[in-house]
């Protein structure tokens, strides 16, 4: 099939000969994909990996699979096959996908020899997205959206109603990384939040905060598109750069009362911005940080939390239920699908996803937020 993928260390490229995944286990549901965002993920598999896809030679240890892989984890489609045991969508049903891969998949893989049998606890105590061997679809364990077919459990598949057009589902993705990062963290109606960094999980913690009732929300975003985008969502905005050395004050001063906020997303991930998150909230805030770190530590004085009782906590993809609560608040309305489609800057067919997609959103990260890739099955792009 026709795919864009991963091939080895600065090697993606498209192939119209990658291996069509079939569906072998009785709980598995073939898609044909319709869209796909492009994730900064992918962008650091391009640029510093592999890191979660296998190295040249080598095979997942969850799966058994190698490369060449077809990327993309951000996908929305329609049911094309499904398994003998499959009872919550039909052939037909319109879906989005949670790409994380535990425990539980394990036996669709039998005949992969794993280190370790039967669940962690993460997953025993219904935390899945936690799991000690955590892979994700379309970052190495399998093949993703970045193609013209998936295959994967009925675990990671939620239907949507026909009303919502696919193209705004394939953010419910990202969307619910924020929307967990929101619940976990109990924000409750009426409290304030900072949100550090206006790219794409920057801006779908706004909707998320705003589906949840909160009260004033500031994005703290130093490029210009992307305030604006935060604007457009509704949310207040802070330029950085303009404020030197007092940031953290200029911050705290624009929360209701000026001394601070009760939670804050760090959608960064920097020495600065986790400071930013932590610094600027009121006694009892909560620091939540959602962004994924390289491997270098940072300094942290644990008394900046001991004498304000703050909490600092972090939160790492979704489940089932935020998938569904988002989908169900774009349906309600709760979530302005309008809002969403503002954040998709770009669409290309998979064929020219490497230069117009990845390579766009590496050179141009200022003027990109979600750039959508197709393989064209429904002629999304005639």
């Amino acid at each position: 099939m026709r795919a864009l993928a991963y091939f080895g260390q600065k090697d993606i490229r498209f192939t119209d000969s990658l291996a069509q995944p079939q569906v072998s286990h009785e709980d598995e549901v073939e898609i044909d994909v319709s869209w796909c965002g492009v994730c900064g993920s992918d962008l650091h598999e391009y640029l510093d990996g592999p890191i979660f896809f296998p190295a040249n030679g080598k095979t997942h240890a969850m799966s058994g699979q190698g490369l060449p892989q077809a990327m993309g984890h951000e996908m929305s489609g329609i049911v094309s096959k499904v398994g003998s045991d499959v009872s919550k969508v039909k052939v037909g049903d319109h879906v989005v996908v949670g790409a994380c891969c535990t425990c539980e998949d394990r036996a669709r893989w039998p005949d992969v020899k794993h280190e370790r049998e039967g669940l962690c606890i993460a997953c025993k105590t219904g935390n899945p997205n936690c799991c000690t061997d955590l892979g994700f679809c379309g970052l190495g364990c399998q093949s993703g959206g970045f193609a013209e077919k998936i295959v994967l459990s009925e675990r990671n598949v939620v239907k949507i109603p026909n009303s919502l057009p696919l193209d705004v589902a394939a953010l419910v993705e990202p969307i619910s990384v924020s929307w967990h990062a929101v619940r976990i963290s109990k924000l409750q109606p009426g409290q304030t939040a900072l949100v550090l960094g206006a790219g794409p999980i920057g801006l779908a913690a706004v909707l998320a905060l705003q589906s949840h009732g909160a009260g004033t929300i500031i994005v703290s975003e130093p490029a210009d598109t992307r305030r604006q985008k935060a604007e457009a969502l509704g949310a207040q905005t802070f330029n950085p750069t303009e404020h030197g050395d007092n940031v953290i004050e200029a911050l705290r001063k624009l929360a209701p009362g000026g001394e601070g906020f009760n939670f804050s997303y760090d959608c960064c991930g920097t020495s600065e911005t986790f400071s930013a998150g932590l610094h600027t909230l009121t006694p009892k805030g909560v620091a939540v940080n959602i962004a994924v770190w390289g491997p270098k530590p940072i300094d942290f004085y644990p008394m900046d939390v001991t004498t304000s009782e703050r909490f600092v906590t972090g939160s790492i993809c979704y489940t089932t239920q935020d998938f569904e609560e988002v989908v169900d608040a774009m349906d309600k309305g709760k979530i302005d699908i309008n809002k969403v489609k503002t954040m998709i800057t770009g669409r290309e067919r998979i064929e020219n996803g490497f230069e117009n997609g990845i390579m766009d959103l590496i050179n141009n990260k200022e003027k990109n937020i979600k750039i959508l890739l197709t393989p064209n099955n429904f002629k999304e792009l005639a």
